[in-house]
């Protein structure tokens, strides 16, 4: 009688196990699973989802009995979720309460415009409200993460407090005297992102401008006097006379000094540049036909350099 009763202890203990892990532990369906959690869900209100997707065992209500029992008893996150394959009940659970939400990936590259990051920021997938267009300047070049369901202002604003931040930082290191304010560094920083793309130049390109700086004499940068027609956008074709010498604050063909506001957003390495410009007498610089520049002190020196190029351009067609 002793061993029956035994027996039959032993075999509740393991239809209770067995019932444990079928409904809390086991389970799961077999593919991955997205699961979308808006602000406020709760167990109770996303259970019926979780079910069709069959990512918990048996029913809604034997599951929530489960979670009281042996679950957590934090809230479940807002946001998106991938829930691996054969993933078991308690695992989900602890996934929507403690995991990380999907982080989806938005890339600002270094001398980006204003007019395109607002377009880029419209263009994402998953994200909320509008896309505001930031001051000129002010958005740090990076790639940033964001979540299912995230305002598109709010993510800007990360952006903006990530340039003031370094803005700062760089401000406090600098050893070089060109500029006189942050205002000016990020202005001329962003010419500096835009005459080269060459991260070696940059220190010797903020260099040759900081001379011309020191001394009055116009800066003569090309996208500065393309910036008022597209607002950093391509140009798309040959600049006109008229454009190449219409007054407005923005070209330094017409007048001497920094523009009135940046024509890009720099990234760190050309407002390092400015901050600290490599020592150099060289007041002009022009295209060496490599994708970088050559240098010179004087002018008779530049226009040697500057009828090279022509023959290089010529011998491609270009002429």
């Amino acid at each position: 009688m002793r061993r029956a009763l035994l027996v039959v202890a032993a075999v509740g203990v393991l239809l209770l196990a067995g019932g444990w892990w079928a409904l809390w532990a086991g389970g799961g369906a077999p593919t991955r699973q997205t699961v979308v959690v808006e602000q406020g869900a709760t167990l109770r209100s996303l259970c019926p989802g979780l079910a069709k997707k069959q990512l918990i065992p048996g029913s809604c209500g034997s599951y929530r009995a489960m979670a009281r029992l042996f679950g957590s008893k934090d809230g479940i996150q807002a946001g998106e979720f991938e829930v691996p394959a054969h993933t078991g009940g308690a695992a989900l659970l602890d996934l929507l309460q403690h995991g990380q939400p999907v982080q989806r990936l938005i890339t600002i590259p270094e001398g980006l415009p204003s007019i395109l990051v607002q377009e880029k920021l419209a263009a994402l997938p998953f994200a909320t409200g509008p896309a505001p267009l930031p001051a000129e300047g002010s958005v740090l070049p990076d790639s940033y993460t964001y979540e299912r369901g995230e305002a598109r202002a709010a993510i800007l604003a990360r952006m903006v407090k990530a340039m003031a931040a370094l803005r700062e930082k760089l401000w406090k290191a600098k050893k070089g005297d060109c500029v006189a304010s942050q205002a000016d560094a990020i202005i001329l920083a962003s010419i500096v992102e835009k005459e080269t793309a060459k991260p070696a130049e940059r220190p010797l390109v903020a260099g040759v401008y900081c001379n011309r700086l020191k001394i009055g004499m116009k800066l003569d940068a090309d996208p500065t006097f393309i910036y008022p027609i597209t607002r950093g956008k391509p140009l798309g074709r040959r600049p006109l006379a008229s454009e190449v010498h219409a007054k407005n604050d923005y070209n330094t063909y017409e007048k001497a000094g920094l523009p009135v506001g940046p024509i890009a957003n720099p990234g760190k390495a050309s407002i390092a540049a400015v901050l600290n410009p490599a020592p150099t007498k060289a007041l002009y610089f022009v295209a060496d036909g490599t994708g970088g520049h050559v240098f010179a002190d004087t002018l008779e020196q530049q226009n040697a350099n500057v009828a090279k190029w022509f023959a290089i351009r010529r011998q491609r067609g270009e002429m």
